[in-house]
């Protein structure tokens, strides 16, 4: 869902995936006193980070699990944005783990950790059902989701498409349609979000050498998807959603955020002071803060 315009030179920065063994790379680190122009070190995941494979949709599907269950709350499914990975939810994992919560990280096909199936093009749809059918595979019969970006974009359609798999979601800097997205090329941060992702994919991918393969789809889908309109939202339990987005957001339209808040009455909208797209890893502590209050709740 980023500006496109930002990988005019991606291609040619695939140097970067040979140069990622000491890791994390403070070249891709921005520390300011302004957190919404800063953007932290990739988080670490609580244990091994070894986790587990799932044999879906004719992919094998990394994911991770923290805490046990707990009879007085859904299990939290964490949902990455665009080009990322689950560590970047690091420190909401910890969060909620410390809280007495099962969690879920999963890592959406052909990200991170995941493989994919190249002759089949990646598209919202298609990673929605994969999670679902995580869900299956894991026989969680409802969960609640947390998503970043193309994550939260996932799991409102989720939330459209199975609402009977639904607890709550907090979606955090989603769109509706492509034109709702930023020209991100003005933004140091992304541009520098953008340099890490390509070291953590040769670091973290089963396929380190297709990175080129991955853009181009992940391209493909952020010019044509998502197409929703208001009438997309009738079949989402508004009181179970929070619309989230930061005051200093730089890849998405303030009026996205706006206008489904206002497609959903009934639910809850928030904008996160002093940061910008990576507020998760700028302020952590609002943002879990924010969770809490919406997850926490009986």
């Amino acid at each position: 869902m980023l500006g496109l315009k930002i990988f005019l030179g991606i291609v040619g920065q695939a140097a970067l995936l040979a140069s990622c063994a000491n890791y994390p790379d403070e070249s891709t680190v921005i520390r300011s006193p302004k957190r919404w122009l800063s953007l932290p070190p990739t988080p670490s995941l609580p244990g091994s980070g070894k986790g587990n494979y799932a044999d879906i949709n004719n992919i094998q599907l990394w994911y991770d699990t923290f805490g046990a269950s707990n009879p007085h709350h859904s299990p939290i499914i964490f949902l990455h944005g665009g080009l990322g990975n689950s560590d970047y939810f690091g420190n909401q994992v910890r969060f909620f783990e410390g809280k007495g919560f099962k969690i879920v990280t999963v890592d959406s096909r052909g990200h991170g950790r995941s493989t994919t199936d190249f002759n089949i093009p990646i598209g919202y749809d298609l990673m929605s059902d994969d999670f679902v059918a995580l869900l299956d595979h894991l026989q969680i019969p409802k969960a609640s989701f947390v998503g970043w970006s193309d994550g939260a974009i996932n799991a409102l359609n989720i939330a459209a498409k199975h609402p009977d798999r639904v607890d709550k979601v907090f979606a955090f800097a989603a769109n509706y349609n492509p034109s709702g997205v930023m020209d991100t090329t003005l933004s140091p941060v992304f541009n520098t979000y953008v340099n890490r992702t390509i070291a953590e994919y040769g670091r973290l991918s089963p396929h380190p050498d297709r990175y080129e393969e991955f853009l181009n789809q992940i391209m493909k889908m952020w010019q044509e998807q998502p197409n929703w309109t208001e009438s997309f939202f009738s079949t989402i339990n508004a009181m179970s959603v929070w619309i989230v987005d930061a005051d200093h957001e730089e890849a998405v339209y303030r009026s996205q955020q706006d206008d489904m808040a206002r497609w959903l009455p009934d639910g809850g909208q928030l904008l996160l002071p002093q940061v910008s797209h990576f507020a998760f890893i700028q302020d952590p502590d609002t943002f879990n803060a924010m969770l809490w209050s919406f997850f926490g709740r009986d």
